[in-house]
């Protein structure tokens, strides 16, 4: 399981998303982002070479305060031909150089995330090491999903979120997060799996939505 080093990154992970949000399609806010870690939750990479995060952050600069879902991965060398995916580099005080990746566009995380709505998953703590996350949810509706991935996933950003091209479907992140109103989150008609988590809102209450929905079609050939 990851390990959670006790250290510094230089520049820290929401000063690199602080210069990077105005860039995304689905970020509201209007002027210079404030994002605040609220949540989130990480995925063991098995080979133990790639670190997965799944960061809520809630950002107050424009009308009111929205919380975005942002998956990364963390690596010790650029991955190749995703230039276009890199958030940025940070100096971490145990592993050197890290390279920041929106997760969408990463093949590892891509493929943890299917592991985890297929159930072959879990979903680990985001601050302690070896500590597995009660609070996130997960489903599949029918056979075992296949996981694969060769090469580069196919992601694109909306105003509604992001699509990843899968072999088993097309998987809706969910960027702008809404609260479920009754603290379970309701599926779309159809859906064949989803993941869902919490996240602390600004009065200090915790909402529980939707973070990951995984549909038919759309997949890889």
């Amino acid at each position: 399981m990851a390990i959670i080093h006790r250290t510094t990154l230089t520049p820290t992970k929401l000063e690199l998303l602080a210069a990077w949000l105005p860039s995304r399609p689905w970020y509201a806010g209007s002027g210079e982002p404030r994002p605040e870690k609220a949540g989130g939750f990480r995925l063991d990479d098995p080979r133990g070479e790639v670190g997965i995060e799944f960061m809520v952050i809630t950002d107050a600069s424009g009308p009111g305060t929205a919380g975005y879902l942002v998956p990364m991965t963390y690596r010790g060398a650029p991955l190749d031909g995703a230039d276009h995916a890199l958030i940025g580099t940070t100096e971490h005080g145990v592993l050197g150089r890290r390279w920041v990746y929106d997760g969408c566009h990463d093949p590892v995380l891509v493929a943890e995330l299917l592991a985890l709505i297929d159930g072959r998953a879990e979903a680990q703590a985001q601050s302690v090491s070896d500590a597995v996350d009660r609070d996130v949810t997960r489903s599949r509706t029918g056979p075992a999903l296949k996981g694969e991935q060769a090469g580069l996933p196919v992601a694109e950003d909306s105003a509604h979120g992001t699509r990843v091209a899968t072999a088993d479907g097309s998987l809706l992140l969910h960027r702008a997060l809404s609260p479920a109103p009754q603290g379970a989150p309701e599926l779309s008609a159809g859906a064949l799996g989803h993941v869902g988590g919490v996240w602390s809102l600004p009065d200090g209450t915790r909402a529980h939505g939707l973070f990951v929905t995984l549909h038919p079609g759309t997949g890889q050939d």
